[in-house]
């Protein structure tokens, strides 16, 4: 669960946004929803405790506006809609499960692609605990997007399975068929550490090469060195594997030699769109 506070800045030309606060509680829906269909009354209260958190924080900051949306884990569960209705009793958020296509499209409205070279072909990838969202690019225009239930908790609780992967590795064939060069976008919190820890200059992507390396050299540490040794959280340094695994495979399979890292996300998408939602009448 995320929480970004963004303070806006609007001038004569154009309206932008610095973060203030970024919460972040790794409390891992997916352990029930991808397993069970359904959250645990433990999760559940564990997620409304942190609804109920983030709402006295926004009111603490003055928040005058806000989304909240989820994703895959609540997409699952079964009991999703109900926990949503207990959301809004208890912390007076209105929160949105939304489709994998709407997420895609939230993502990339985080203009990942601002200090990139717009005439050219880029497949986002963004890889989440339950779903990878890839969306196609061509000279700034959109000509593919799709959702897949493929993701790290997904992957970790062995709940991935071979259709996904082979109706994915059909979408990215079909897709970027005609088209020569594709790089990639790679956004969430999963490629903005493996970037980190790849220690590239500033704005150079990251190779395919580099990748497949990072990921040797990771998998060559027990759970716990990479805890201990590498300094990674806790609640990373089990998903970073199975994250490489997707970007690798994705990267492979649409033949991308490297991947531009531009450290933005859904959350980042999301002020997007409620800076388009608010600021549309006077821009």
């Amino acid at each position: 669960m995320r929480l970004l506070i963004a303070d806006i800045t609007e001038n004569s030309t154009s309206v932008s946004f610095k973060k203030n606060t970024l919460v972040r509680v790794p409390l891992r829906l997916g352990d029930d929803a991808f397993l069970d269909h359904n959250l645990s009354e433990k999760k559940s209260k564990d997620l409304l405790k942190t609804m109920v958190a983030f709402r006295n924080l926004m009111d603490v900051y003055k928040v005058v506006d806000y989304t909240a949306y989820a994703t895959s884990a609540m997409r699952e569960a079964k009991n999703g809609e109900e926990i949503a209705r207990r959301i809004k009793t208890d912390a007076d958020i209105d929160l949105e499960i939304v489709s994998g296509q709407k997420e895609a499209k939230i993502i990339y409205a985080s203009h990942a692609e601002q200090n990139i070279d717009k005439s050219k072909n880029y497949l986002y990838i963004d890889v989440g605990g339950g779903s990878t969202e890839l969306s196609l690019f061509s000279a700034g225009e959109l000509w593919a997007s799709k959702s897949f239930n493929i993701g790290t908790i997904r992957m970790l609780d062995n709940q991935d399975t071979d259709e996904s992967w082979t109706e994915m590795k059909e979408f990215i064939r079909e897709s970027t068929r005609p088209f020569k060069l594709i790089s990639g976008i790679g956004t969430g919190g999963n490629i903005n550490k493996l970037y980190k820890l790849a220690e590239e200059k500033d704005n150079a992507p990251l190779s395919y090469t580099k990748l497949k390396s990072l990921y040797g050299y990771l998998n060559s540490f027990s759970l716990k060195d990479r805890i201990n040794v590498l300094g990674l959280n806790q609640d990373r340094a089990d998903v970073i594997i199975p994250a490489c695994e997707i970007y690798i495979t994705v990267m492979k399979c649409a033949n991308i030699k490297n991947i531009y890292v531009p450290t933005v996300g859904m959350v980042d998408g999301i002020i997007q769109t409620l800076i388009e939602k608010n600021f549309s009448k006077t821009s």
